[in-house]
């Protein structure tokens, strides 16, 4: 042990790791923590990758200085081709696709990771994000959503659906607490892996220096949804997928409760296409929409983040009226298995990402202090930017009326808000139940249980033709029944 000057013993290995690094500023407050603030610092400090450290503050330091171009030139780039669901036109027939789809499924050979890192806080509340009531009838959660709509695949092809979730730091207890007291919500205990990406700390902007937010605890965040590949690849998940007899694994995000990572038809464009990175999108119609574009240059296919695209660019439009970069990504995809081998075996596969951003941080007085500007370099990984390292890209156009529901902002916000999100699931409700000949009064709210409704067909099997629906109900669940019929 050594002291660092004053009378409060740190560990010798600690202390010398933070000297090496020129960071022993964050033992400041260490006098005057307790034996459970020392344990948590000393925790915290044991998972920073210090091998990496000076590569962070190098990269940091640059940020400002100097622009890294990116791999894609988007000054010379071009929306790619896209298949479309359900779209006869298509070079791949819909209904070759379905059935292919469906044929992987039947077989067990599609897994599917749940990146649920989020916290619920910018929608009010504290936990994981997931644990967020937006069904308009059931008061589901977008966990018990999405987990349903793995339980209704299991349903229809009697196969289970191995699923990796990724949770972070600020999520990791609450989520497995969650799946225990709620019995997993139906899932099969053996085929969910819950794994927990890494942090990554904010640097000064100013001098490289580690940012305390309390004396306890560094500034840190989660290390993005590229994060996924490591993590997944450190606590075994890829032999844990390859275990379950998965080639194929999808990705989808926890704030989206329309997601369609398990589509048949979406998997089976990218099964037939050869594809080893296949992605979900949706028409962007207005430049100022928030959501990045899939690109191509040259042979190569990325996605250009929202914030990155000149808006010069971003409002160009075509002859036909559509914007020039109109494939707006939803963080959807569809993977094949031995691709993301290929690419957990490389260090370099997953560059990162920085942002300016304000973080709060103690000043020499120990008061927490909030910057009116950004001060610090956060760090971040994005999966998408495997895509040049495919050798077969495929870009599936959906509907966002079916597949695209973000929960973004609070209540009252303009867009994305949890309002937003109820009618797009009440709307998709009413559309799929107006199809199967029922009937539902203006004004009602109408959900289809997760769990017992994959499709048109499920709920044709519920609702007879010509039902009239006249009260709130979940369409599926046994207990409810709809009004008779007039």
């Amino acid at each position: 042990m050594t002291s660092l000057g004053d009378s409060a013993a740190v560990p010798t290995s600690l202390a010398a790791q933070l000297e090496a690094v020129c960071q022993s500023h964050v033992l400041d407050w260490w006098n005057r923590l307790d034996a459970a603030g020392r344990s948590r610092l000393v925790g915290q400090l044991a998972l920073v990758d210090w091998n990496q450290f000076a590569g962070l503050q190098r990269v940091a330091a640059a940020y400002g200085a100097a622009v890294d171009l990116p791999a894609i030139d988007v000054r010379r780039a071009a929306t790619p081709p896209c298949l479309r669901l359900g779209d006869a036109a298509n070079s791949i027939e819909p209904a070759a696709a379905r059935s292919r789809g469906e044929a992987a499924l039947s077989a067990g050979q599609v897994g599917a990771i749940l990146v649920a890192g989020g916290q619920g806080t910018r929608l009010g509340c504290t936990g994981p994000k997931g644990l967020y009531r937006v069904g308009p009838v059931s008061q589901a959660s977008l966990f018990e959503l999405l987990f349903g709509k793995l339980l209704a695949v299991r349903r229809r092809f009697g196969r289970d659906v191995p699923l990796a979730i990724m949770t972070s730091s600020a999520t990791d207890a609450e989520t497995r607490q969650f799946l225990r007291d709620h019995a997993w919500c139906g899932l099969s205990p053996d085929h969910v892996h819950v794994f927990r990406q890494h942090d990554l700390p904010a640097l000064d902007a100013a001098t490289g220096r580690l940012l305390l937010d309390a004396p306890d605890h560094v500034a840190m965040a989660p290390d993005g949804h590229g994060g996924m590949l490591t993590a997944l690849a450190e606590t075994g998940g890829l032999d844990w997928f390859a275990r379950h007899g998965v080639q194929t694994i999808t990705s989808f995000q926890v704030d989206n409760p329309l997601a369609l990572p398990l589509d048949r038809e979406f998997l089976g464009y990218h099964l037939l296409s050869s594809a080893e990175f296949s992605t979900q999108v949706v028409r962007k119609r207005e430049p100022a929409e928030r959501v990045g574009v899939v690109v191509e240059e040259g042979g190569r296919y990325g996605v250009v983040e929202y914030s990155d695209l000149p808006a010069a660019l971003a409002a160009e439009r075509l002859p036909d009226g559509r914007l020039r970069f109109d494939a707006g990504s939803i963080a959807v995809h569809a993977f094949r298995k031995s691709f993301l081998d290929r690419a957990a075996s490389r260090k370099d596969s997953l560059p990162l990402h920085l942002a300016h951003k304000v973080v709060p941080f103690l000043d020499p007085q120990g008061r927490l202090v909030t910057p009116q500007s950004p001060n610090a370099i956060k760090f971040e990984r994005f999966i998408f930017d495997l895509m040049p390292l495919a050798t077969n890209v495929c870009v599936i156009e959906i509907d966002p009326a079916e597949g695209f529901a973000p929960l973004k902002n609070p209540p009252g916000a303009t867009a994305d808000a949890p309002e937003h999100v109820r009618a797009a699931l009440v709307a998709h409700a009413r559309r799929l139940l107006e199809r199967s000949g029922a009937r539902v009064a203006d004004g009602i709210d109408v959900e289809l249980d997760a769990v017992a409704i994959l499709d048109e067909a499920d709920v044709a099997r519920e609702i007879s033709p010509g039902t009239r629906i006249e009260r709130p109900m979940v369409v599926g669940r046994p207990r409810e029944s709809a009004l008779p019929r007039r």
